[in-house]
């Protein structure tokens, strides 16, 4: 079989690219070894007998630039949350609104004792958009260069979130614990890094959570993450690219020439190949020296509720669950779970997706009080994958959470059709058999700064897509831009082909 363009791995980023290029008149064939494409982006159900489909791995959308979505003509609804974060604390809690006005300024001042920490706040944000809006309008763009950012935002604010740990700014600029926590969790999520890390993975971290379309502001899916990653795999097929699901990979020979993929049953031969898959593995596939495998280190709790619990504070549970519930998130607990990580810690952030959007529960369930949550904790433990592990993984969860609840979360818990509560814990190796995702590592390794000191010579390079193969290509989250669903790195990938074979782009 002969082909220009093969894809391995059928995730939203190798959905994105095969539309590309087939729309561009090249031969494109996609390859998954799932029986399904859409890869973590993906809606299931996970409770037996229960018709609720939630977003099992991935669930909330930032990154994906409107143009993109725009320029596939994706049929896709995001929908902002009114919320856009609840710390509860002391007997209260901090409230941040998405849109923030009169109850967050209300909110810091009852929570911190001051009118100065919201002052702070909207200084912070002031300079962490300016350096969004700077990188958002390059990220489907080839790669600018450091010194363009550099001098677009300034000496201070690439001093505060670029050049120098994070925790240096958040330590300087508030004085909260509260506050302090609030603001780092950005740089934590999916990373597994001290505030003051000097590899800066904190301050990389924090920009790929705020720079989502110059706003930052994270929005949920309409129908869940699969709506997302099914609209995808239509357009890709509208566009005439071949999917073929159920394969797996064995081996890639890759030459200056082109590639022959050997998977299932086949050999495909093909002038490129991009690769969906984590670096990790697709060194395994040609043979080369194999890098340091990436270890996750979140622990993902997914549930479904009759009704959300009572809060405490007295904060309507409607209004509290909407945007990001944060618990164990102060700053010294964020540093403490770093330095220690232990499954008996619970520091993460909660969600609730059917506050925003009810569709992805059938009809009987829409119709009651019933609420999908999810939690995403961080530090967690790698080597930590035990059914014991996950048990005190719950059970710190559920601690964490009913120090702040009214009554305790288990007792508004729904059950399955076994009469089983409706709970679903998944460690970093747990979604590492579920994906294949080296380490369940959610970015595939360590995120990159979206910029390069130095221009590249190739379009591989000027679109930061390039592997150690001048014919094979980075088009996931292992790409410069990847991380998160975006489709940044399937777009990329597609236009270094098209830039190389001297097609529009």
């Amino acid at each position: 079989m002969t082909h220009d363009v093969v894809i391995v791995g059928g995730g939203h980023n190798g959905l994105v690219a095969a539309t590309l290029l087939a729309r561009s008149g090249l031969r494109t064939v996609l390859l998954e070894r799932l029986d399904r494409t859409g890869g973590a982006a993906v809606s299931e159900r996970p409770f037996p007998g229960v018709d609720a489909r939630l977003s099992r791995y991935s669930y909330l959308v930032s990154l994906m630039p409107h143009e993109l979505i725009k320029d596939l003509g994706l049929e896709l609804e995001l929908r902002a949350r009114d919320t856009a974060s609840y710390t509860p604390y002391d007997g209260g809690g901090l409230l941040v609104e998405t849109r923030e006005g009169r109850s967050t300024a209300e909110s810091f001042r009852e929570t911190t004792g001051t009118n100065t920490e919201y002052d702070a706040w909207r200084a912070f944000y002031a300079d962490a958009q300016r350096l969004a809006l700077s990188v958002a309008p390059t990220l489907l763009r080839p790669l600018p260069t450091t010194e363009a950012i550099r001098e677009d935002v300034g000496e201070a604010v690439w001093s505060d979130l670029v050049a120098r740990p994070l925790g240096h700014a958040i330590e300087r600029r508030f004085t909260s614990d509260l506050v302090r926590g609030v603001v780092a969790t950005d740089g934590l999520i999916g990373t597994y890094a001290s505030l003051h890390d000097p590899t800066l993975q904190q301050n990389r971290c924090f920009l790929y959570h705020l720079v989502g379309n110059g706003s930052g502001e994270w929005r949920v899916p309409v129908g869940g993450m699969g709506a997302v990653t099914d609209e995808l795999r239509r357009v890709a097929e509208e566009a005439g690219a071949e999917i073929r699901t159920g394969v797996t990979v064995r081996a890639v020979d890759a030459d200056i020439d082109g590639v022959v993929v050997h998977a299932d049953g086949l050999d495909i031969e093909a002038r490129w190949l991009l690769s969906g898959v984590a670096p990790y593995v697709l060194a395994g596939l040609l043979g080369d020296p194999l890098p340091s495998k990436p270890e996750g280190s979140q622990l993902k709790i997914n549930l479904l509720v009759d009704r959300l619990p009572r809060l405490k504070s007295g904060v309507a549970p409607t209004v509290a669950f909407a945007g990001t519930f944060h618990l164990g998130e102060t700053y010294e607990e964020l540093e403490r779970a770093f330095a220690t990580p232990s499954p008996d810690v619970a520091c993460g952030e909660l969600y609730c997706h059917t506050l925003t959007d009810r569709s992805i529960l059938g009809a009987e369930l829409a119709g009651t009080d019933a609420q999908t949550l999810t939690y995403f904790g961080i530090h967690w433990p790698y080597a930590e994958s035990s059914d014991d592990a996950k048990a005190r993984g719950w059970r710190a969860f559920e601690s964490a959470i009913d120090a702040y609840l009214e009554e305790p979360i288990a007792s508004v818990i729904a059950r399955d059709a076994n009469g089983d509560p409706c709970v679903e814990v998944k460690t970093p190796a747990d979604i590492e058999k579920d994906l294949a995702m080296p380490g369940g590592h959610i970015f595939h390794g360590d995120l990159q700064w979206p910029w390069v000191e130095q221009l590249g010579r190739t379009p591989a390079e000027r679109w930061g897509v390039q592997t150690g193969h001048a014919r094979v290509l980075m088009c996931g989250s292992g790409a410069r831009r990847g991380g998160a669903v975006s489709g940044i790195g399937g777009h990329n990938a597609a236009m270094a082909v098209l830039d190389h074979e001297g097609r529009a782009v």
